[in-house]
């Protein structure tokens, strides 16, 4: 791959990394379920004029959306609403290639190979350690549900390979902003559950006063998690593996973590623990080896989870 390129695929992960502290920010001034549903109007406004559908039938992609979107957003915003720090969410959140792998051997029957179970162990032994050894200041349950939203994730991931698979096996060829398409789409399920969840949790004059007075940490950082996040960030991603092999793009996936935690210490001085850095690291380890990212001598060929 090209320098330009890989410059490009750096510039998504610092984005994406940088996401979790505007999330953090955001949620700060608006009720998350509230901001969840605000994220994703902008998301298709006016996106959804401008992309195509993708080759999938709608019922489909609305469940896409239900996981990759509705499911992941809404539980990772309130995680991070309860205080759940950015920098240590963006490494839990990783756990979603280790849940991928499982739930696709169960779903798809994929059998893992031997070093992606080593991974799946690694990593999971390297959330335990993280989820028993977290900070103090980390609520137990600010840590289940960012799990919940990797595992809300890798559900989703699972889905779309099958979609993938379907489409693949009737010899449609999907265009290169397929994924983009899916992005797009698929969020048309998610303001209007939200927004009648977020009547029900906050009230209506709590959603709306947020609404009519919107802070300009809430607009920045709403303007960065959907047009910069969802919408630059997978339009690159996408054009990228259109033109190049996974295994050449996604390790670069590994990069979130290291930048969301450098980020979160610059700015809010967040510093693991050393259970943190040490379950984070074998987690991490874990990825990179059911990723297909490292390997050894006789190994069988594997392909990326994500």
């Amino acid at each position: 791959m090209p320098l330009r390129h890989s410059l490009l695929a750096v510039l998504v992960m610092i984005i994406w990394g940088t996401n979790f502290l505007a999330i953090d920010v955001g949620v700060d001034d608006v009720p998350p379920v509230l901001f969840v549903a605000i994220r994703f109007v902008v998301v298709l406004i006016p996106a959804i004029f401008l992309v195509p559908r993708p080759a999938a039938a709608m019922k489909d992609v609305l469940v896409v959306g239900l996981f990759l979107s509705l499911g992941q957003f809404a539980l990772m915003y309130t995680a991070i609403w309860l205080d759940m720090p950015p920098g240590l969410a963006s490494l839990v959140l990783q756990a979603q290639v280790v849940l991928t792998v499982l739930f696709a051997s169960v779903a798809l029957r994929e059998r893992p190979t031997p070093p992606q179970l080593v991974g799946v162990l690694l990593g999971a032994v390297g959330l335990v350690i993280v989820g028993l050894g977290r900070s103090a200041a980390t609520p137990g349950l600010a840590f289940l549900l960012t799990l919940a939203a990797a595992a809300s994730w890798a559900t989703g991931n699972v889905i779309v390979r099958r979609l993938g698979s379907a489409t693949q096996a009737a010899g449609t060829r999907q265009s290169p902003l397929a994924g983009l398409s899916m992005t797009v789409w698929s969020a048309l399920v998610v303001p209007v559950p939200m927004f009648a969840l977020a009547l029900v949790l906050d009230g209506p004059a709590a959603v709306g006063y947020s609404l009519t007075h919107p802070t300009w940490a809430a607009v920045l950082s709403t303007l960065y998690t959907a047009w910069l996040a969802s919408l630059v960030g997978y339009g690159i991603w996408n054009t990228l593996l259109d033109r190049y092999r996974a295994s050449a793009v996604v390790p670069f996936t590994m990069l979130v973590p290291v930048v969301g935690m450098t980020v979160a210490w610059l700015v809010q001085g967040e510093v693991p623990n050393a259970a943190e850095a040490g379950g984070g690291l074998l987690l991490l380890l874990g990825v990179a080896i059911t990723s297909g990212l490292l390997r050894w001598p006789g190994a069988s060929r594997y392909g990326s989870s994500t």
